[in-house]
């Protein structure tokens, strides 16, 4: 965890750490065969969660972000860890996709980085899966994570802490092979700079300055970026585990011994990277995604905000009628901004989601009209979203699916709906079906027991019998999954 400072100056906005609390908790561990996070990991990462909702008692919600990378990704139960630990820390928690990871590791590590006026390749192994990112100045431009990690690593491939050749050659060729599905393309878009971020490099880095293996032994930071990797340094430290035979008795200098379990994985997929996509030198920088996780929420809070940027590209990639979605979310807002905003409720978020949603509920048109809304729904889970949480796309994906159609899809039991959501989205689509401006500003909407109620006057529907007749189905179908839509007419 860190605690960062804003500091705005004429040049531009900085961060300043001020605070870091670090515990080694390696959740990945804990994933059994069938991708269960066993009790001991659980409440490992649980104990240090409660810490650090401790430090940031009294903190506005709008001013921390946390975020969940590979292991509650792909744990089955991760959504019972994360609302048992959003609890203790006090904070949501955000499970973000792999590529949504690597932007975040670049905007960090390009921060921290040296000024570089070419490409720059960021590689971040990490304890469940690693990176690769190629970007210009602050921007990420080629995104990729992989499956190799340096916990899942270590464990498969040396079992026991054993750490001879043929574990080694083992280990590399799987990481070569995972690799070699993006070498083309990374490749081909070519870099000047490298740099390796958090843990795994950074202790590299250190045990290859220490014990000598790029020239005489001293102490990091050598330069700004704090270390150097090198091929020669990799292949030395590689010989040095070799010739321990087993981790526990490696007697290299500044070995730590919680980095001890994972040392011979990450070695090896940094030993796979350097091999397969021909690096020879690389920096080493300890800011990745955290810090890039900061810089993201100031951006948002500076209406710099990503998620805005990519709805954007997507309403363009799929020629959305741009009027139609605007005015759709236009009337759609109107709706949800009559009821009283529950003290459980952010309403500036959900009040984005739903914009979004309005903006989006039509990209499905790019593929059929047929269920276009089931197409809208799919591309929303499963697309690469900048900016977006899994638990944003989930929830974006529900509106979209939910949207029009019937209602009977959408399970009653849903964590991903907001039914207020829903009805003034699917509402504004109804009203908004002829693709005109339309005057909404008589239409009343009210919550009750076990539904809605709209109000609408009798002159409106006398001039629009076509929308009538579509409120009328639209009550028909909230009846059907036991909720109740009521069109007062007066």
């Amino acid at each position: 965890m860190v605690i960062a400072k804003v500091i705005h100056s004429a040049s531009g906005t900085q961060l300043q750490p001020i605070d870091t609390l670090r515990e080694s908790v390696r959740m990945a561990s804990g994933l059994s065969e069938d991708k269960k996070l066993d009790q001991k990991s659980i409440q490992r990462g649980l104990a240090a969660i409660h810490r650090f909702g401790d430090r940031l008692r009294g903190f506005n919600p709008k001013q921390v972000r946390a975020v969940a990378t590979n292991t509650l990704r792909v744990a089955r139960n991760a959504d019972d860890f994360i609302r048992e630990a959003e609890k203790l820390l006090g904070f949501p928690i955000e499970v973000v996709k792999g590529r949504e990871e690597a932007r975040l590791i670049y905007i960090g590590a390009s921060h921290d980085a040296p000024a570089c006026d070419e490409k720059r390749f960021v590689l971040d192994i990490g304890g469940g899966s690693t990176e690769f990112i190629i970007g210009d100045g602050y921007e990420p431009k080629l995104l990729e994570s992989l499956y190799i990690g340096c916990v899942s690593y270590s464990q498969n491939f040396f079992p026991g802490g054993l750490v001879d050749a043929h574990c080694f050659k083992q280990a590399e060729l799987s990481a070569r092979r995972e690799i070699e599905a993006i070498t083309g393309q990374f490749l081909k878009s070519g870099w000047k700079q490298s740099i390796g971020s958090s843990g795994t490099a950074r202790a590299i880095a250190e045990l290859i300055a220490q014990n000598g293996f790029n020239g005489p032994p001293h102490e990091l930071p050598v330069d700004d970026m704090g270390g150097l990797i090198t091929k020669e340094g990799l292949l030395a430290l590689k010989k040095s585990l070799i010739e321990s035979e087993y981790i526990d008795r490696s007697t290299l200098l500044g070995l730590k011994n919680d980095r001890r379990p994972v040392l011979p994985g990450g070695l090896a997929i940094m030993l796979a990277a350097f091999e397969e996509l021909g690096i020879e030198r690389m920096e080493v920088t300890e800011a990745a995604l955290r810090l890039g996780v900061l810089y993201d929420l100031i951006g948002r809070s500076q209406h710099h905000d990503m998620r805005f940027v990519t709805v954007e590209q997507f309403m363009q990639r799929y020629g959305v009628d741009r009027q139609q979605a605007q005015r759709v979310s236009k009337t759609a807002l109107h709706f949800l901004n009559q009821f009283p905003e529950p003290k459980h409720e952010n309403r500036k978020d959900n009040e984005q989601i739903l914009a979004w949603a309005a903006k989006l509920h039509e990209i499905g048109l790019s593929i059929t009209h047929n269920g276009y809304h089931k197409h809208s729904a799919y591309i929303a889970t499963h697309a690469d979203m900048p900016g977006f949480s899994k638990l944003d796309q989930a929830r974006l994906a529900a509106l979209l699916l939910g949207h029009t159609g019937k209602l009977g899809k959408i399970s009653v039991t849903s964590n991903y709906i907001d039914w207020r959501m829903l009805f003034s989205l699917r509402l504004a689509h109804v009203l908004c079906r002829r693709r005109t401006d339309e005057d909404v500003s008589e239409i009343v909407v009210k919550e009750q027991e076990a539904g809605f109620i709209v109000k609408i006057s009798k002159s409106w529907t006398k001039k629009n019998p076509l929308t009538q007749f579509g409120l009328e189905k639209e009550s028909a179908d909230w009846r059907k999954i036991g909720r109740e839509l009521t069109i007062e007419i007066v």
